[in-house]
């Protein structure tokens, strides 16, 4: 296959945020620009909280602030201090260090809501879960200081824009694995493809169209391909947390609107209540609520969310992310009944859906524990590269900028001290021993990350690399 420049597929990767109108897509012109352009001025423009896109605190920070304060939360705090060093994650933002923004306030630090849920309930359920009862959580306040070169636009990561990578990445390192490994991998997500085809072709039809639609069987044909599909369970989730964020009238929501967040727990609670036991565990690629069970769900979160507007609005956005996502623009609106489904022929209209799929597959391989940092690894490198050709310090989730930061690990002119922290009676995060720790380009064993313990979980197929509960795929 022919490649456009690494540099260009990192760029693509990304959405900038910097438009006083939203995020506007960098990527080349395709032939869902007019419903891309649809769809940004209708979240931005129509949407009750969709003013945040453009305008909200952790941009704000980011656009001017010189000091930053952000959260990171770990459960391996002893063994960082240990080695003196603190290291990012494969799974969290692409190889940066995960955290959450944090807002001076009179004697101490405000958490940011997403930052509050991670640390108050999120790392809790996950400790009480866990079969490792010495894990603690540690809060750690991280004050970092941007120079004055640094990049001031607001570039995002957006993980479901990975696939190319993915699957250009593994054919430059597929010779890791044994000739049966391969004939295997490339069978299986071959065969997940062809079996999906008419999930695929109705997604790309109702794609098309400009405006929300309901179409009678999409629920059934999204419900069946997700376990073919697992990124799909990763893009249900991301539209239904974008709806619920962008959408919500109730009171708390608009509180946090304006404070200039997104209010994460809606989401969070959708998770958890419609899932219950699953903190620390859960698998988004198992994510396929019934719109029925879905709207059970709203009712107990957000009345003031409609669940025949939320039913027709996710319907066209999963169709629109999925084929905008997946397929190679050039080949979007092909006839389908012409395609040759091996591996090759699917690689050239399905490249980005055969890379999410690549990624997945490789951690069900047994001896994936002895290879996984390779893959890894070689991401990180890339992201690492673009960002400090970029001058980003601090990479964003540019899915939607719900308040997940991280840190450049690789970003050599970062000025930064850390403490470790407790809450406060008044709900506030106060800094209380300052700790020599290091920020060091390498990627974390997966045993020690917060959220996915292969020891934990007892299973050979157990996905890792670090993913943080409900934002997986990084």
């Amino acid at each position: 296959m022919n490649y456009p420049d690494l540099h260009d597929m990192w760029a693509d990767a990304h959405v900038s945020y910097s438009s006083p109108v939203g995020p506007v897509n960098i990527c080349r012109p395709n032939p869902l620009a007019e419903q891309t352009a649809m769809w940004n001025a209708r979240l931005a423009e129509e949407a009750p909280n969709g003013s945040l896109l453009s305008d909200n605190a952790m941009f704000n920070s980011l656009r001017t602030g010189t000091t930053l304060h952000l959260l990171h939360v770990t459960q391996a705090f002893d063994r960082i201090v240990r080695h003196g060093t603190i290291r990012p994650s494969g799974g969290c933002l692409v190889g940066s260090l995960y955290c959450a923004p944090l807002t001076p306030a009179a004697g101490g630090l405000r958490m940011h809501n997403l930052a509050e849920y991670i640390l108050t309930r999120e790392a809790i359920a996950s400790q009480t879960r866990s079969q490792l009862p010495d894990r603690i959580t540690t809060p750690l306040v991280l004050e970092i200081t941007v120079p004055r070169h640094g990049y001031r636009g607001l570039l995002g990561i957006d993980y479901l824009r990975l696939g190319s990578i993915h699957l250009r990445n593994y054919l430059n390192l597929e010779y890791l694995l044994g000739p049966r490994e391969r004939f295997e991998l490339r069978e299986s997500v071959a065969n997940r493809v062809k079996n999906s085809a008419d999930f695929l072709s109705l997604a790309e039809a109702i794609a098309s169209r400009p405006e929300p639609a309901e179409h009678e069987a999409f629920p059934r044909l999204l419900s069946e391909a997700i376990p073919r599909l697992p990124v799909l369970g990763y893009v249900y989730f991301e539209a239904l947390s974008e709806y619920l964020m962008l959408y919500s009238r109730s009171q708390c929501t608009q509180q946090l609107t304006e404070r200039g967040e997104f209010n994460n727990w809606l989401y969070k609670r959708v998770l958890f209540e419609g899932f219950p036991g699953t903190a620390g565990h859960f698998d988004l690629a198992r994510f396929r609520p019934s719109f029925a069970l879905l709207e059970q769900l709203l009712n107990q979160v957000d009345p003031t969310i409609k669940p025949t507007h939320a039913r027709a609005h996710l319907t066209a956005r999963i169709c629109y992310l999925a084929t905008a996502r997946f397929l190679n623009p050039e080949r979007i609106s092909n006839q389908r009944r012409h395609t040759r489904w091996d591996f090759n022929h699917i690689a050239e209209s399905f490249g980005p859906l055969l890379g999410h799929l690549i990624h997945r597959e490789l951690r069900r391989f047994r001896r994936y524990p002895d290879f996984y940092h390779f893959f890894d690894e070689y991401k990180a490198i890339q992201a690492w590269n673009y960002w400090n050709h970029m001058d980003i310090s601090l990479p964003f989730n540019g899915t939607i900028p719900k308040g997940e930061i991280g840190i450049n690990p690789a970003y050599s002119e970062l000025d930064y001290r850390v403490w470790k922290a407790e809450i406060g009676d008044d709900a506030l995060l106060h800094p209380t021993e300052e700790v020599a720790l290091k920020l060091t380009p390498r990627l974390v064993d997966t045993e020690h990350t917060l959220m996915r313990d292969r020891r934990a979980a007892g299973r050979s197929d157990t996905p890792t690399g670090g993913q943080r509960l409900a934002d997986s795929l990084l």
